[in-house]
């Protein structure tokens, strides 16, 4: 084999061997039967059932016409076993602005807190209403704000719109256009 011709063989089968970027490995992600559990951050399906799906574009539309956004991106919590005297800030959560952040929500189980938080949560946001559009979200590639999303779904509500792009096409779309999170209290 000439030396032009191994080079390329070699290149060809580099490029064969790359993982497909996100978007592209999202669109051949199935829909499991259940709740997504660890990872967390992985490639998401390309679809959920009962709720639209958007992109970045369609946000920021919905966003425009004032539709509410529910983060459910998890929060940091203090570490256990800390000394005592320690100081520890909780890392700060940017998010869209506007958005209501329903924290730890998104996990396949939920605790009593977390479930109650989710639904006082959407009820609130929805006004009661349960056919209004709700946009959910978390980050890229990210199976908590499918298994939040999937979650309201299964609530009963017919007007979830999943963003899977999340915080990070947000950005992508707009820059740095995310604001300090105020997390919802117990």
């Amino acid at each position: 084999m000439k030396a032009g011709a191994a080079l390329v063989l070699v290149v060809a089968l580099t490029v064969l061997a790359q993982p497909a970027p996100a978007s592209a490995q999202s669109e051949t992600v199935l829909e499991p039967d259940t709740y997504r559990g660890e990872p967390y951050n992985a490639p998401v399906p390309a679809t959920l059932a009962g709720a639209r799906v958007v992109d970045a574009d369609e946000a920021l539309t919905l966003h425009a016409e004032g539709v509410p956004f529910i983060d459910v991106h998890p929060r940091t919590e203090k570490p256990a076993g800390l000394p005592e005297g320690t100081y520890w800030r909780e890392p700060p959560h940017d998010t869209i602005p506007g958005a209501i952040w329903l924290w730890n929500t998104g996990y396949d189980r939920l605790n009593d807190a977390e479930q109650a938080r989710l639904t006082d949560g959407l009820t609130e946001a929805s006004g009661g209403d349960m056919a209004a559009p709700l946009v959910i979200f978390c980050r890229a590639d990210c199976w908590m704000s499918w298994n939040a999303a999937r979650r309201a779904v299964e609530m009963g509500y017919t007007g979830i719109i999943w963003f899977p792009g999340g915080t990070d096409a947000w950005t992508q779309a707009l820059g740095d256009d995310l604001v300090a999170a105020i997390p919802v209290d117990d």
